[in-house]
């Protein structure tokens, strides 16, 4: 785990209060390389009138358009909450490294439900390894 962990996931925190008080699901997402936070996001669903804009797939958006690369292989994703199927195919195709969450999924998780995408060696050859799962059940204010 990187030694700002707990700054990164206040940082989540914060975004997903302001998710809520915009009327979205309470997530937030930072994803960092080399110590340094490259994109940061907050859940975008109900704003934006679209399901895809989850806070984990607009901060990796903005990290592929700040980097210029789909590799993120060198990239942690933090995030208040277990990423979801959709959000676990995007972290897996986009190689991310290491994904830190908060709060397990109660439906759909890509580590906790039957469907496990984030941690499935069943992916195609071009997909990286499966990231490292950190799941910190601590509370973070």
């Amino acid at each position: 785990m990187m030694k700002d962990a707990h700054n990164y996931l206040q940082r989540c925190s914060v975004l997903a209060t302001q998710a809520a008080q915009k009327g979205n699901s309470r997530v937030g997402a930072v994803v960092v390389k080399d110590d340094e936070i490259i994109s940061e996001a907050e859940e975008a669903v109900k704003t934006k009138n679209d399901v895809s804009c989850h806070a984990e797939m607009e901060a990796l958006r903005e990290a592929v358009k700040n980097l210029h690369t789909n590799d993120l292989s060198g990239c942690t994703l933090y995030t208040t909450h277990e990423p979801c199927i959709m959000c676990s195919y995007a972290i897996r195709f986009y190689k991310i490294k290491a994904v830190i969450y908060l709060n397990q999924s109660k439906y759909l998780g890509g580590v906790s439900s039957s469907m496990p995408l984030l941690i499935s060696t069943e992916v195609p050859p071009s997909w990286s390894e499966p990231p490292i799962i950190n799941h910190i059940k601590e509370k973070v204010d």
